[in-house]
C-alpha cells in the first residue's frame, strides 16, 4: 500500500481494467497475471469472467488479486476470453454488490463488462432507464454503461457500444466479454487510458495500461484513441471507429501518479517522462543544497532528473517497507503516524547536517508531507526544500479518481507561504502545468488539466456539486460536486 494511505492522504485511481483472447487455451491465468500487474490501479475488490464460447462464468470478491483468486477458483473459469477488474470504491462503496465485472443476461446471451471511469451523466441515466422499467442491482454508474449495452444488444455488441459512447458522458474505458467476442472502447475524449497488446501468434491483450503485458509475454501495440472500438473474435482483432471526438483530453495525472512507471502511454514510457518532470522542476525551482532525496517509490524518477539537471547528488534518504498492508491502518491518528514510520524509514547517516531537496509526486491534504518533513527534521537534517512534480491540486475530478473535496485539498485552502508553514518545511515548489505536460511529450495539448485548472473537458451538471466544494464558488469558478466516482446512488 502507499504510505499516504496510512494518513487517509492518498489519491485513489477508480479501477484497472484487462481482456485477454488466447484461442483454444484458457486464459484465467493469463488475466490474473495481467490483473496483478494492475494492482496499483485498484485493490478493494477483483472479478475475471470468462467465456468458453458459449456460457460466461465469473467470480469476483472483496480484496486484492491474489486473495480472490486462488488456484483451486481460476481451475473452475474455463474458456479462451476473458475480461478483469481491480476496483477501487470511495467511502461506502466498498461493498461486493459493486464488485466487477459487471453481469447481465442479453439477447447474445451472457455478458461481463469492466468500467474504469465515471459517468457525470449516470443519474439521468438511470433514472429515465428506471422509468422505462429498467431494474438495477447495483449502486455503481458502471451498471447503467452495461444496462445500456444490454438494451441495444439487438443491433450487435458493436452497435449497442457506439449506443454507450452516445448516450453516456464522461470518463470510461471499458471491456466488454460477450459469449463469443472481446471489446474494448474508450469515451470521445479518451480521458482514461486502454491499449492493446499481441499475445503470441493469435492472441490479443486489451489494459488500463501496458505494464499488464510484459508478465504474460505480451508485445504493445498501440493505445486506443478517443472514440475507438477494438473488437477481437475468433477472426482476429480489428479497431472501428465508434464515435467522433471533439479532442483528446488525457487525464495528466496518470502521467504524474497513477500508471506503473514501466507502462507507455501517449507515445512516451512513464518513467521517462516522470524523469524528465523532474528536469523541469530544477529549472522552475532550483535551490541550494547538498543532497536530492526522493519519497519512495513514487518519487525517485523526478529526484533522479533532478539530480541530473543540477548536478546535486541523489541519495535515499529513507528506506521502504513492502509488509506493512492495508490492515495496518488503524483509526487513531497516532497509530497512522506510527504507520507512516514504519512504512518509510529514515536514513540517518544521508541526512544528518545536509541541507535536503525532497522530491515526491503530489500534495492532496498536506499530513503526509508535513510528517515526512518532521521525520526528516528529526534525523538531523539543516533545511528540508520539498519539491512536487504535480502541480498544486485545487480542483476535484469527476473523471474516475477519488480525490477529496475541494474544501479538504491544501492547496485550495492555502496559499504557497501558507502552506509551507503547514508542512514546515524550508521551502514549497510545484512545477507548472505547462512544465508537466512539456515532459510527457513536448506539447501542452491532448490533456485534461482540470484538477489543476478547474477547465473541464466536459460540462459537469450543477446536480453533482454538493459534495465537492465545501465553500460556495466564487465569481468566474466551474461549480461542480464530486459524484462519488462509482457510487452514485444511496445503497
Amino acid at each position: 500500500m502507499d504510505h499516504r494511505e496510512l494518513l487517509g492522504d492518498a489519491i485513489k485511481e477508480e479501477c484497472g481494467v484487462v481482456g485477454v483472447y488466447t484461442p483454444g487455451e484458457d486464459v484465467a491465468n493469463t488475466t490474473f497475471f495481467s490483473l496483478f500487474a494492475l494492482q496499483h490501479r485498484g485493490q478493494e475488490s477483483a472479478g475475471i469472467a470468462v467465456s468458453d464460447g458459449e456460457k460466461v462464468r465469473m467470480h469476483k470478491d472483496m480484496g486484492l488479486v491474489n486473495q480472490v483468486f486462488t488456484p483451486e477458483v481460476l481451475a473452475t473459469l474455463k474458456g479462451d476470453m476473458a475480461v478483469g477488474h481491480n476496483r477501487y470504491s470511495t467511502t461506502g462503496a466498498s461493498v461486493l454488490r459493486n464488485a466487477q465485472p459487471v453481469f447481465c443476461q442479453s439477447l447474445v446471451g451472457e455478458i461481463a463488462v469492466a468500467h474504469n471511469g465515471n459517468l457525470i451523466n449516470a443519474v439521468d441515466l438511470r433514472e429515465k432507464m428506471t422509468a422505462e422499467g429498467e431494474h438495477f442491482d447495483t449502486t455503481s454508474d458502471s451498471e447503467v454503461l452495461a444496462r445500456i449495452i444490454v438494451k441495444n444488444m439487438h443491433n450487435g455488441p458493436v452497435e449497442a457500444v457506439r449506443e454507450v459512447m452516445r448516450l453516456c458522458k464522461g470518463a470510461f474505458s471499458v471491456v466488454v466479454l460477450t459469449p463469443n467476442m472481446l471489446l474494448g472502447f474508450r469515451d470521445p475524449y479518451g480521458i482514461r487510458p486502454l491499449c492493446v497488446g499481441k499475445l503470441g501468434e493469435k492472441g490479443y491483450l486489451i489494459s488500463s495500461e501496458s505494464c499488464a503485458f510484459g508478465p504474460v509475454g505480451g508485445k504493445f501495440e498501440c493505445d486506443l484513441k478517443p472514440g475507438e472500438i477494438a473488437i477481437v473474435n475468433r477472426e482476429g482483432l480489428t479497431i472501428e471507429h465508434g464515435v467522433d471526438s471533439p479532442r483528446e483530453a488525457m487525464c495528466l495525472f496518470e502521467f504524474i501518479y497513477f500508471a506503473r512507471p514501466d507502462s507507455r502511454m501517449f507515445g512516451t514510457g512513464l518513467y521517462g517522462a516522470r524523469l524528465r518532470m523532474g528536469e523541469r522542476l530544477a529549472a522552475e525551482h532550483p535551490v541550494e543544497a547538498d543532497i536530492v532525496v526522493p519519497v519512495p517509490d513514487s518519487g525517485i524518477p523526478a529526484a533522479l532528473g533532478y539530480s541530473k539537471a543540477t548536478g546535486i547528488p541523489f541519495r535515499e534518504g529513507m528506506t521502504k517497507s513492502r509488509y506493512i498492508h492495508r490492515t495496518f491502518i488503524q483509526p487513531d491518528q497516532r497509530m497512522r503516524e506510527i504507520g507512516v514510520r514504519m512504512k518509510l524509514t529514515p536514513l540517518e547517516d544521508h541526512l544528518k547536517g545536509k541541507r535536503v531537496i525532497l522530491v515526491d509526486d503530489s500534495i492532496v491534504r498536506g499530513t503526509t508531507t508535513k510528517q515526512l518533513v518532521k521525520m526528516l527534521f528529526e534525523s538531523g537534517a539543516l533545511e528540508v526544500h520539498v519539491r512536487i512534480t504535480a502541480p498544486p491540486i485545487v480542483y476535484p475530478c469527476f473523471y474516475g479518481i477519488d480525490m477529496a473535496s475541494k474544501g479538504e485539498l491544501a492547496a485550495a485552502k492555502m496559499t504557497i507561504p501558507e502552506l509551507t508553514e503547514y508542512i514546515g518545511c524550508t521551502s514549497l515548489g510545484y512545477l507548472s502545468v505547462e512544465g508537466a505536460q512539456q515532459a510527457v511529450d513536448g506539447s501542452t495539448e491532448g490533456f485534461c488539466t482540470a484538477c489543476f485548472t478547474g477547465k473541464y473537458p466536459l460540462p459537469i451538471p450543477v446536480g453533482l456539486q454538493k459534495h465537492a466544494f465545501d465553500d460556495p464558488p466564487h465569481v468566474g469558478e466551474i461549480a461542480t460536486v464530486s459524484a462519488g466516482q462509482g457510487q452514485l446512488f444511496e445503497s
